[in-house]
């Protein structure tokens, strides 16, 4: 026989456990709910021949337990302790930067974190008649508290780069609306090579790879993009039509963020198709 007691004070956790081990569908599985002195009580006893089986079972459910009600104030907690110094609402912003980085099943490593948990709650069991869920999740689930410390440091990571992101749009936008445009209309193509740049008669601008009068770069690593941007900050046209011969990304994103009002975007006009036609005979 195997039998185990969960000793926590929370109503909703213990009705959880509750409610979750009276459905594990499993022959002579008891399961009840006292008071002792200082803590209430889940007591499991299984007196069947399947006790490994029942023990995974019941770990399953510990496990998905403490990802519902303990994850989100531990890694509130983390933020609380190594970002003290940000204010409320960069604090907000990064749980919830922490929060979607957690539930992306494409990032492996966190989504290993419920097996970090069951299997150390297996050990437990197996080795123990009872803990204080409490106690056991602050002190004994180390490498989760680790993952969780990481997803954290990446959400501080992420909520820093986006605000100089948009600090360093806020400074063009700032920028250009205090300059006087050098050009009326310009045409880029972007496409899956560099981005070509037309003037309003549709002739090439070249802008080489040589910043004369370099204004702002996106990155240190000089790319055609960044090549592309410096000229149109040199330009400062009084607008921009951007042709779009591939799927938007974030350097398509960017043109219009910082160009905000003086820039539309075609996919259809005789440009389009021109160039379309030139980049399907290549």
């Amino acid at each position: 026989m195997k039998s185990f007691c969960i000793k926590n004070n929370n109503e909703v956790i213990l009705n959880y456990l509750l409610a979750e081990i009276n459905e594990i569908n499993m022959k002579n599985v008891f399961v009840s709910k006292s008071k002792f002195r200082l803590y209430k009580n889940i007591i499991v006893h299984y007196t069947g021949e399947q006790e490994d089986k029942f023990m995974v079972k019941l770990c399953n459910i510990i496990t998905s337990c403490i990802v519902k009600y303990y994850e989100l104030s531990i890694v509130k907690q983390l933020i609380r302790r190594d970002y003290f110094y940000f204010s409320k609402i960069e604090k907000n912003c990064i749980f919830n930067n922490c929060i979607d980085l957690l539930n992306d099943v494409d990032v492996t490593d966190f989504s290993k974190r419920k097996e970090k948990i069951f299997v150390r709650t297996l050990e437990y069991v197996r080795e123990n008649k009872f803990f204080i869920l409490d106690g056991f999740v602050n002190f004994r689930l180390f490498e989760y508290r680790n993952i969780l410390t990481e997803a954290v440091d990446m959400a501080v990571n992420k909520f820093i780069i986006d605000k100089e992101y948009k600090e360093f749009i806020q400074l063009l936008r700032e920028y250009i609306n205090s300059q006087p445009s050098h050009i009326g209309v310009v045409h880029v193509i972007y496409s899956n090579g560099e981005p070509i740049i037309l003037d309003e008669k549709e002739n090439i601008i070249s802008y080489g790879n040589n910043f004369i009068q370099p204004k702002y770069l996106s990155d240190i690593s000089f790319s055609s993009k960044d090549y592309c941007l410096n000229e149109l900050l040199n330009l400062l046209p009084e607008k921009i039509i951007l042709h779009m011969l591939v799927d938007f990304d974030d350097f398509a994103n960017t043109l219009q963020l910082i160009f905000k009002g003086r820039i539309m975007v075609c996919k259809e006009c005789n440009i389009c198709k021109t160039f379309n036609l030139i980049q399907s005979n290549i």
